[in-house]
Protein backbone atom coordinates (compact mmCIF):
# COMPACT_ATOMS: atom_id res chain seq x y z
CA UNK A 1 0.00 0.00 0.00
CA UNK A 2 1.10 3.28 -0.78
CA UNK A 3 2.38 5.45 2.15
CA UNK A 4 -0.37 7.79 3.39
CA UNK A 5 0.85 11.28 3.36
CA UNK A 6 0.34 13.99 6.27
CA UNK A 7 -0.94 17.05 5.35
CA UNK A 8 0.69 20.26 7.15
CA UNK A 9 -1.86 20.75 9.92
CA UNK A 10 -1.14 16.96 10.74
CA UNK A 11 2.63 17.49 10.75
CA UNK A 12 2.89 20.87 12.81
CA UNK A 13 0.39 18.79 15.07
CA UNK A 14 2.59 15.75 15.35
CA UNK A 15 5.35 17.71 16.19
CA UNK A 16 3.59 19.47 18.75
CA UNK A 17 2.79 15.90 20.28
CA UNK A 18 6.32 14.97 20.17
CA UNK A 19 7.53 17.87 21.76
CA UNK A 20 5.28 17.86 24.34
CA UNK A 21 5.87 14.16 25.45
CA UNK A 22 9.97 15.28 24.95
CA UNK A 23 9.15 17.71 27.42
CA UNK A 24 7.41 15.77 30.05
CA UNK A 25 10.31 13.05 29.36
CA UNK A 26 13.23 15.27 30.17
CA UNK A 27 11.15 16.37 33.68
CA UNK A 28 11.15 12.73 34.45
CA UNK A 29 14.61 11.48 32.97
CA UNK A 30 16.23 15.16 32.99
CA UNK A 31 18.13 16.05 30.53
CA UNK A 32 21.23 14.24 30.68
CA UNK A 33 18.65 11.02 31.11
CA UNK A 34 16.69 11.87 28.04
CA UNK A 35 16.62 10.08 24.51
CA UNK A 36 15.34 9.80 21.27
CA UNK A 37 14.44 6.19 21.90
CA UNK A 38 13.12 6.58 25.14
CA UNK A 39 11.22 9.08 23.41
CA UNK A 40 10.09 6.35 20.79
CA UNK A 41 8.95 3.95 23.81
CA UNK A 42 6.72 6.59 25.27
CA UNK A 43 5.32 7.46 21.70
CA UNK A 44 4.86 3.72 20.92
CA UNK A 45 6.54 4.64 17.89
CA UNK A 46 10.24 3.64 15.84
CA UNK A 47 12.71 6.22 16.67
CA UNK A 48 13.00 6.64 13.18
CA UNK A 49 9.80 7.95 13.08
CA UNK A 50 10.69 11.07 15.19
CA UNK A 51 13.89 11.70 12.99
CA UNK A 52 10.88 12.48 10.13
CA UNK A 53 10.15 15.65 12.00
CA UNK A 54 13.30 16.48 13.81
CA UNK A 55 17.08 15.69 12.37
CA UNK A 56 17.93 15.10 15.71
CA UNK A 57 17.72 15.40 19.31
CA UNK A 58 19.22 18.24 19.77
CA UNK A 59 16.74 19.92 17.00
CA UNK A 60 14.08 18.65 18.68
CA UNK A 61 15.53 20.37 22.59
CA UNK A 62 16.38 23.73 20.54
CA UNK A 63 12.77 23.65 19.00
CA UNK A 64 11.35 23.17 22.30
CA UNK A 65 13.18 26.30 23.53
CA UNK A 66 11.74 28.17 20.39
CA UNK A 67 8.14 27.09 20.86
CA UNK A 68 8.81 27.83 24.65
CA UNK A 69 10.17 31.49 24.11
CA UNK A 70 7.34 32.24 21.32
CA UNK A 71 4.84 31.58 23.90
CA UNK A 72 6.21 33.84 26.69
CA UNK A 73 6.29 37.02 24.21
CA UNK A 74 3.06 35.77 23.07
CA UNK A 75 1.38 36.06 26.55
CA UNK A 76 3.48 38.94 27.09
CA UNK A 77 1.94 41.07 23.72
CA UNK A 78 -1.50 39.55 24.69
CA UNK A 79 -0.86 40.66 28.30
CA UNK A 80 0.45 44.49 27.34
CA UNK A 81 -2.38 45.03 24.07
CA UNK A 82 -5.19 46.18 25.83
CA UNK A 83 -3.93 48.41 27.87
CA UNK A 84 -3.00 52.18 27.28
CA UNK A 85 -1.31 53.43 30.39
CA UNK A 86 2.68 52.39 30.01
CA UNK A 87 2.77 51.50 33.81
CA UNK A 88 -0.20 49.15 33.79
CA UNK A 89 1.49 47.54 30.54
CA UNK A 90 4.39 47.12 32.83
CA UNK A 91 2.26 45.89 35.80
CA UNK A 92 0.28 43.41 33.00
CA UNK A 93 3.73 42.22 31.77
CA UNK A 94 5.35 41.76 35.02
CA UNK A 95 2.18 39.19 35.96
CA UNK A 96 1.91 37.60 32.62
CA UNK A 97 5.91 36.68 33.59
CA UNK A 98 4.55 35.00 37.27
CA UNK A 99 1.74 33.42 35.26
CA UNK A 100 3.83 31.52 33.09
CA UNK A 101 6.53 30.30 35.86
CA UNK A 102 3.69 29.13 37.86
CA UNK A 103 1.35 27.92 34.73
CA UNK A 104 4.11 26.27 32.77
CA UNK A 105 6.87 24.80 35.37
CA UNK A 106 8.24 22.32 33.29
CA UNK A 107 8.83 24.31 30.00
CA UNK A 108 9.84 27.58 32.10
CA UNK A 109 12.68 25.66 34.41
CA UNK A 110 13.84 24.24 30.88
CA UNK A 111 14.22 27.95 29.76
CA UNK A 112 15.45 29.61 32.58
CA UNK A 113 16.50 26.92 35.80
CA UNK A 114 17.90 23.68 34.32
CA UNK A 115 21.52 23.25 33.76
CA UNK A 116 21.29 22.95 30.12
CA UNK A 117 23.04 23.44 26.32
CA UNK A 118 22.81 26.94 25.25
CA UNK A 119 23.49 29.16 22.15
CA UNK A 120 27.97 29.49 22.51
CA UNK A 121 27.58 25.34 22.92
CA UNK A 122 26.80 25.27 19.40
CA UNK A 123 28.84 27.39 18.21
CA UNK A 124 30.92 25.70 15.33
CA UNK A 125 28.12 22.63 15.29
CA UNK A 126 25.97 21.92 12.53
CA UNK A 127 23.13 22.89 15.05
CA UNK A 128 24.96 26.84 15.17
CA UNK A 129 22.15 28.18 12.64
CA UNK A 130 18.93 26.46 14.76
CA UNK A 131 20.78 27.73 17.56
CA UNK A 132 21.11 30.96 16.31
CA UNK A 133 17.03 30.80 15.73
CA UNK A 134 16.33 30.04 19.47
CA UNK A 135 18.78 32.76 20.59
CA UNK A 136 16.66 35.39 18.55
CA UNK A 137 13.97 34.15 19.60
CA UNK A 138 14.23 34.18 23.23
CA UNK A 139 15.96 37.35 22.83
CA UNK A 140 12.83 39.26 22.23
CA UNK A 141 11.47 38.73 25.26
CA UNK A 142 13.81 41.06 27.17
CA UNK A 143 13.46 43.32 24.55
CA UNK A 144 10.02 43.39 24.83
CA UNK A 145 10.57 43.75 28.49
CA UNK A 146 12.80 46.82 27.81
CA UNK A 147 10.49 48.62 25.77
CA UNK A 148 7.72 48.89 28.10
CA UNK A 149 10.14 49.64 31.15
CA UNK A 150 11.18 52.92 28.53
CA UNK A 151 7.65 53.91 27.87
CA UNK A 152 7.02 54.42 31.28
CA UNK A 153 9.89 57.06 31.13
CA UNK A 154 7.90 60.80 30.56
CA UNK A 155 11.94 62.39 30.41
CA UNK A 156 12.04 63.14 26.59
CA UNK A 157 15.75 62.48 27.09
CA UNK A 158 16.32 58.41 25.84
CA UNK A 159 17.65 56.42 28.75
CA UNK A 160 20.91 54.25 28.34
CA UNK A 161 19.87 50.88 27.55
CA UNK A 162 22.63 49.89 30.53
CA UNK A 163 20.29 51.28 32.64
CA UNK A 164 17.14 49.76 31.41
CA UNK A 165 18.52 46.32 31.15
CA UNK A 166 19.86 46.73 34.73
CA UNK A 167 15.75 47.47 35.86
CA UNK A 168 14.95 44.57 33.91
CA UNK A 169 17.11 42.12 35.31
CA UNK A 170 16.45 43.15 38.85
CA UNK A 171 12.63 43.02 38.04
CA UNK A 172 13.53 39.16 36.34
CA UNK A 173 15.74 38.20 39.17
CA UNK A 174 13.25 39.15 41.92
CA UNK A 175 10.62 36.86 40.25
CA UNK A 176 12.47 34.36 39.11
CA UNK A 177 14.00 33.89 42.75
CA UNK A 178 10.29 33.59 43.43
CA UNK A 179 9.34 31.23 40.78
CA UNK A 180 12.73 28.99 41.51
CA UNK A 181 11.45 28.12 45.16
CA UNK A 182 8.27 27.22 44.00
CA UNK A 183 9.00 24.99 41.31
CA UNK A 184 11.81 22.93 42.86
CA UNK A 185 9.72 23.19 46.16
CA UNK A 186 12.77 25.06 47.81
CA UNK A 187 10.26 27.25 49.57
CA UNK A 188 7.70 24.83 50.90
CA UNK A 189 10.65 24.37 53.81
CA UNK A 190 9.97 27.98 54.18
CA UNK A 191 6.15 28.54 53.76
CA UNK A 192 3.38 26.22 54.51
CA UNK A 193 1.75 27.76 51.04
CA UNK A 194 4.51 29.52 49.30
CA UNK A 195 1.77 30.28 46.50
CA UNK A 196 -0.15 32.36 48.39
CA UNK A 197 2.00 35.09 48.66
CA UNK A 198 2.21 35.61 44.99
CA UNK A 199 0.19 38.93 45.06
CA UNK A 200 2.43 40.24 47.63
CA UNK A 201 5.10 39.51 45.85
CA UNK A 202 3.97 40.77 42.46
CA UNK A 203 2.64 44.29 44.48
CA UNK A 204 6.39 44.81 46.08
CA UNK A 205 8.10 44.29 42.76
CA UNK A 206 5.73 46.13 40.58
CA UNK A 207 5.98 48.86 43.82
CA UNK A 208 9.82 48.94 43.44
CA UNK A 209 9.59 49.81 39.80
CA UNK A 210 7.25 52.30 40.29
CA UNK A 211 9.98 54.13 42.13
CA UNK A 212 13.06 52.89 40.20
CA UNK A 213 11.32 54.32 37.03
CA UNK A 214 10.17 57.79 38.56
CA UNK A 215 13.67 58.44 40.19
CA UNK A 216 15.68 57.64 36.60
CA UNK A 217 12.57 59.71 34.84
CA UNK A 218 13.72 62.75 37.91
CA UNK A 219 17.46 61.96 37.02
CA UNK A 220 17.48 62.48 33.35
CA UNK A 221 15.04 65.35 33.46
CA UNK A 222 18.08 67.36 35.78
CA UNK A 223 20.61 66.50 32.65
CA UNK A 224 21.24 69.67 30.69
CA UNK A 225 19.93 69.85 27.07
CA UNK A 226 22.35 68.33 24.79
CA UNK A 227 24.14 71.10 22.27
CA UNK A 228 22.37 71.92 19.41
CA UNK A 229 24.56 70.79 16.40
CA UNK A 230 26.20 73.55 14.14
Amino acid sequence: MPKIQRSPEEIDAFREHIMAHALDLMVEEGYEGFSMRKLALRLHIAAKTIYNYFHSQDDLYLNLLIKGFDQLLTDFQAAVRPRKDPMAQLEALIRAYMDFGLTHANIYNLLFTWHVPKYKDYIGTPMEETAQKQLDSALKCPAFFMACLTACLSCEIKPPDDLIRLEMIRIWSQIHGYLAGINNTLLQYMHNDPVCLKEEILDRVITQAEKDLAALDARLKSLPPAPDNP
